[in-house]
């Protein structure tokens, strides 16, 4: 499996990704004669406590995206209680100078993350198509797609 050997900073493991409109809605727009909004990159933190990712609704805004739905959270904030979250269909692009992974319609929840530095969480929706060692010790991850 192709991979990708990155060095963990004090913020964790951090990637820039890709994210624009879902491969369904570039189809409908473009049948519709309407432009393409310019998929935006993203800092992402890899987070294998999320079971789904997220984005900050400051890069959600920007791509025009409307909720398509709602899901039910747990976090450690909400104290057993869930949490409504708008949910988005976006396509999301893990891209390296070395390497790229591209997933067409991912449905994610809008989270304000920017007060903590990133605009996206890759969550295990994602990580479930890849390989992630995380070594502390060595200060590094290996991401593989």
């Amino acid at each position: 499996m192709p991979h990708l050997t990155l060095q963990l900073g004090p913020a964790g493991p951090l990637l820039d990704v890709i994210i624009g409109v879902s491969a369904p809605r570039q189809t409908a727009l473009r049948q519709a004669g309407q432009a393409i909004p310019t998929p935006q990159i993203a800092r992402a933190l890899i987070d294998t406590g999320a079971s789904v990712s997220a984005v900050d609704p400051a890069i959600l805004n920007v791509l025009s995206l409307s909720p398509t739905g709602q899901m039910m959270i747990h976090t450690p904030s909400t104290a057993g209680q869930p949490h409504a979250c708008n949910t988005y269909d976006i396509h999301l692009t893990l891209s390296h100078p070395a390497l790229s992974f591209y997933i067409g319609a991912l449905p994610v929840i809008q989270s304000s993350l920017h007060h903590q530095g990133i605009q996206a969480l890759i969550g295990r929706d994602v990580l479930g198509n890849c390989l992630l060692v995380y070594d502390g010790r060595a200060g590094i991850y290996i991401l593989g797609f």
